[in-house]
């Protein structure tokens, strides 16, 4: 019995040992599946792709280092050339970044041919994307124009470098480029906040059929001028103003639409019908944006996409904290909500009444300027 015993716990050893035969082995009285063994005999199993990812993400970190270095390299020795690298390293990245616009441009053209749908029926981030990417193309549209000709490409560089506000759209900006532009940007807008103030105070005198509304919008534009953040309620109280003339759209002075057109960064160089043209298609589509904001939802925007709709809107977004620029956007949205597609007029005009101060008030020396 003990020979037996002993002859089995042999059989047994061997058979954990040599585990790589059949999947059933048999031999006397013992019957044993090895697949049932083998849960008993701790090992790793490496499979080739799994072998593929390690490396794969092995070389990846080391050529982020590599280029991490190299770059340093560059910055410190050749501070020029540095800045002629990374401005083709941006280009690169904004044209990755401007075809997969074009892609979701296409896939949004495609649902509303397949659906039906117009645009004040998109949600509001493919909504902005198609805004974003019509003003991108006519903007980029000058310069690709350059490029066609044989070796018109390489001076296309020169000038992409020299003049990245003028020429490129955001895709191929830098971050600190981005702040920097919209600051500059902002501070162009805000020289008409004054004259367009001006502008509304004489149109304030015409209006002689309802002098309680005159006197309230007199009050409305004392009070920014003072330094002062109107209320939301004290905005809609003349609402009714900006229906007809000399307020409504297309009823304005040419100099007061030309005014607007500063602030919505378009051309003031046309003749007056096309302006208010232009004027009341914008217009239109920032009311329709706001209400699809409305239905999403401001705490559903990221921090970048916060930033994007208040800089649209009248504000300069990177001088401000996020919940400042949520607080904001919260009396705008107030504002547009109420609003009729012929009181349109009056959202133009609070790209001054509620940005002008907001904040604080700037100083009367900016104002004036």
């Amino acid at each position: 019995m003990a020979l037996s015993c002993s002859r089995l716990c042999s059989r047994l050893s061997l058979i954990r040992l040599g585990g790589l035969g059949t999947n059933k082995i048999t031999n006397g009285f013992y019957s044993a599946n090895i697949s049932s063994q083998s849960r008993l005999v701790p090992y790793r199993h490496y499979t080739s792709s799994k072998v593929r990812r390690g490396i794969g993400r092995y070389v990846s970190s080391r050529l982020q280092w590599a280029n991490a270095k190299y770059e340093g390299f560059l910055k410190r020795r050749f501070p020029r050339f540095f800045q002629l690298y990374h401005t083709f390293v941006e280009v690169c990245l904004g044209f990755k970044l401007l075809f997969q616009d074009v892609k979701d441009v296409r896939r949004i053209k495609v649902k509303m041919l397949s659906d039906g749908m117009k645009f004040q029926d998109l949600p509001y981030r493919e909504m902005e994307k198609l805004r974003r990417f019509r003003r991108d193309l006519i903007k980029a549209f000058p310069l690709v124009m350059i490029s066609i000709p044989p070796f018109a490409n390489y001076l296309v560089f020169v000038l992409m470098y020299f003049f990245p506000r003028q020429l490129l759209v955001p895709h191929f900006w830098t971050p600190s480029q981005q702040v920097e532009f919209r600051g500059l940007y902002h501070s162009h807008r805000a020289r008409y906040h004054w004259p367009l103030l001006k502008g509304l105070e004489h149109a304030a005198d015409h209006q002689a059929k309802n002098g309680h509304l005159q006197g309230r919008l007199k009050d409305l534009c004392t009070k920014v001028q003072s330094g002062a953040n109107p209320k939301a309620s004290e905005i809609l109280a003349v609402r009714s103003l900006f229906s007809g003339p000399p307020l409504g759209m297309r009823r304005m002075q040419v100099d007061h639409m030309r005014h607007i057109s500063r602030l919505l960064f378009l051309t003031p160089h046309l003749p007056g019908f096309l302006i208010g043209r232009r004027l009341n298609s914008h217009a239109l589509e920032l009311l329709q944006l706001d209400r699809a904001l409305s239905r999403l939802g401001p705490h559903q925007l990221t921090d970048p996409e916060l930033r994007q709709a208040c800089f649209v809107r009248g504000i300069n977004s990177d001088s401000l904290g996020v919940n400042q620029c949520r607080e904001w956007l919260s009396q705008w949205l107030q504002v547009s909500s109420s609003l009729k597609e012929s009181e349109v007029s009056l959202l133009l005009h609070c790209l001054v009444l509620l940005s002008a101060n907001y904040p604080n008030p700037p100083s009367r020396h900016r104002q004036e300027a």
